[in-house]
């Protein structure tokens, strides 16, 4: 093919590893396969990356492997022109680390896998039709035996978690993992931290005016999401908030995404869009839109959790107990948060939640999302360079902070006299 004829490493990346080496400006790199699942899984193992560059020794490749989801997952890839293998020459290959976020296919690769969690405080419980035991209780998602063994064997060489009280809920799901198990910490958790100061410079980004205050619809994916619930929901932001004083977001799980198509999800919320409300694009960065928030309307998703690091007042629009962990940070936090109510002003209830914020109470749950706050580098290169037999580099892993965010496109005012996009 013409890649072939004008750049060797195509050549070098589709012919046997023999073969391969005559084309390799570096030769004798360790290699990393990084397997991107869903777009959320893409985004977790993104903030890994930074703490693999600009180490000659390493060359990563990227492959997208089986799921249902798998819609929107190239989003999440640093690039797709490139260093994308198709999923069976990934499963052909030997690798000396292989960094993943789900299970899907994983036991059929060739090298050390590292487990990475894909969201906070591993709060939803796995579906019944995840259990391979009928009857069986449900298991924390992620922590099961499914998730983990494979004919008896655990498949991991190493699993990453974010806080230690996650060794308590491993022991009660698959004790058997205990031993290849690792508290590193939470990525997220200390990129959102550490771009706290930064939300004035998100807010003036995102076109707020001083006055202005900025509500953020979250939901996650699946039945029991708030999603369903938009429809009543945002005719009713539109009709009490004045526009003058409130901008309106809606942060939509990529799974949603995925597993309705870009177009539909845009169709069900056209009317909200003309409207003014915003429709934060899939593949955006959304955390340093929950640091800009003063409000977060939000489910049992990882991004209500994430927000109690945030200034933002949480108000619960759906929560589903049956499908979350009783012990996990999600399920405190909906005990302490006011929920929605249909009777009730919504301004009201919007002052309300700011005005009984239990700051405390937040702080002591953000504390349950990571017991390694701000190591979270640190901890998962050395675990990384340990796994490849490699020193670390001789300087101290960083990870960046979160990018400015892009401007709010449209307002009710500006869309009684035309339409399009309302894409932030």
């Amino acid at each position: 093919m013409k890649r072939d004829i004008d750049d060797g490493t195509a050549t070098a990346r589709s012919t046997g590893a023999a073969g391969a080496a005559q084309w390799l400006t570096l030769s004798g790199c360790k290699r990393v396969l990084v397997v991107v699942h869903t777009e959320v899984y893409g985004q977790r193992l993104r903030d890994v990356l930074p703490l693999l560059e600009s180490d000659l020794r390493i060359q990563v490749d990227f492959t997208i492997a089986p799921h249902a989801f798998n819609a929107g997952a190239t989003r999440s890839l640093p690039h797709t022109r490139d260093g994308l293998l198709p999923w069976e020459e990934a499963r052909s290959r030997r690798y000396d680390l292989v960094l993943a976020a789900g299970s899907q296919g994983v036991d059929g690769l060739r090298g050390p896998l590292l487990r990475l969690p894909h969201g906070a405080g591993h709060i939803k419980l796995s579906r019944p039709a995840d259990d391979r035991d009928p009857g069986a209780p449900r298991t924390v998602g992620g922590f099961g035996r499914h998730y983990l063994v494979r004919n008896g064997k655990v498949v991991p060489r190493a699993l990453a978690l974010a806080h230690r009280g996650d060794l308590l809920t491993l022991r009660r799901h698959c004790p058997e993992a205990l031993p290849i198990a690792e508290v590193v910490g939470d990525a997220t958790y200390d990129r959102m931290t550490a771009s706290l100061p930064l939300r004035r410079r998100y807010r003036s980004a995102l076109g707020l005016r001083g006055d202005q205050r900025l509500l953020v619809v979250s939901s996650t994916w699946g039945s029991g999401s708030s999603f369903s619930r938009l429809d009543a929901l945002l005719p009713r932001l539109l009709a009490e908030l004045p526009s003058e004083e409130y901008r309106v977001a809606v942060l939509v799980h990529p799974n949603v995404w995925s597993g309705h198509g870009d177009w539909q999800v845009r169709s069900w919320l056209s009317a909200a869009r003309r409207r003014g409300i915003v429709l934060i694009p899939p593949g955006s960065d959304w955390r340093s839109m929950i640091i800009a928030a003063d409000w977060v309307i939000g489910d049992h998703g990882s991004v209500t959790l994430y927000a109690t690091l945030t200034q933002a007042a949480i108000v619960l629009a759906r929560f589903p107990d049956a499908d979350v962990d009783p012990a996990s940070p999600g399920a405190e936090l909906a005990r302490v948060v006011p929920a929605l109510s249909p009777s009730h002003a919504l301004p009201e209830q919007l002052s309300y939640a700011r005005d009984t914020r239990p700051v405390a109470e937040y702080a002591r749950i953000a504390r349950r999302i990571s017991s390694e706050p701000g190591r979270f580098g640190r901890n998962t290169r050395r675990l990384m360079y340990r796994l490849l037999g490699l020193g670390e580099p001789a300087f101290e892993p960083a990870l960046p902070p979160l990018p400015v965010p892009r401007r709010l496109r449209g307002s009710r005012r500006a869309h009684r006299t035309r339409t399009g996009d309302m894409s932030a």
